[in-house]
């Protein structure tokens, strides 16, 4: 599953950094994740940088783009080209 930057977003600008997949950007008013670039640090960490580092609490996972561990292993390889 991607994960979402929920309306609490304070907009600290600690996130975006993070991503080792270049998914979060700012939106109009808040940080947006990008569901077709997040894998959720799979490949690259062993658990979420942003969740990691979020001050407030304000990324949950997605359940509209529900992925399995194998399709988000398989988003990584196609974005890093490995």
């Amino acid at each position: 599953m991607a994960l979402l930057i929920t309306d609490e977003c304070i907009n600290c600008d600690v996130c975006e950094p993070e991503c080792p997949n270049e998914a979060i950007r700012m939106g109009v008013q808040i940080y947006q994740i990008d569901p077709d670039k997040c894998t959720q640090c799979v490949g690259h960490f062993d658990e979420p940088q942003c969740v990691q580092v979020c001050p407030v609490e304000c990324i949950p996972v997605d359940l509209a783009h529900v992925e399995s561990t194998d399709s988000l292993w398989a988003k990584y390889r196609r974005l890093t080209g490995g």
